[in-house]
């Protein structure tokens, strides 16, 4: 089931991404222009292809993205450590070291 389901899923992406080669990728569909394609760095002839387009990922979208994730494992971990110390799985020990 596992197989059917990646074959399919590899000929949709050829199908529609443009993983078979260069001529897929200058075809203008919908879902080509979502997901870049560059497969060369020159042209049949030789010319050096100009620079892709770059997306910054700037320090606000990776603070919109960190900051909830880290939070969110803050609160998994802290409830999991006072179940442990509730059911006495893992409590530390009070060693006074006042000799």
């Amino acid at each position: 089931m596992a197989t059917a389901v990646l074959r399919f899923s590899r000929q949709l992406a050829k199908k529609h991404i443009g993983l078979l080669g260069r001529e897929k990728c200058s075809q203008t569909s919908n879902l080509s222009k979502a997901v870049p394609c560059r497969t060369v760095v020159s042209t049949a002839s030789g010319a050096i292809l100009p620079k892709p387009n770059k997306t910054s990922f700037g320090l606000i979208r990776m603070t919109i993205v960190v900051v909830p994730f880290l939070y969110v494992g803050t609160l998994i971990s802290k409830n999991f450590a006072a179940l442990l110390e509730e059911h006495d799985i893992f409590v530390p020990e009070d060693d006074d070291d006042d000799d």
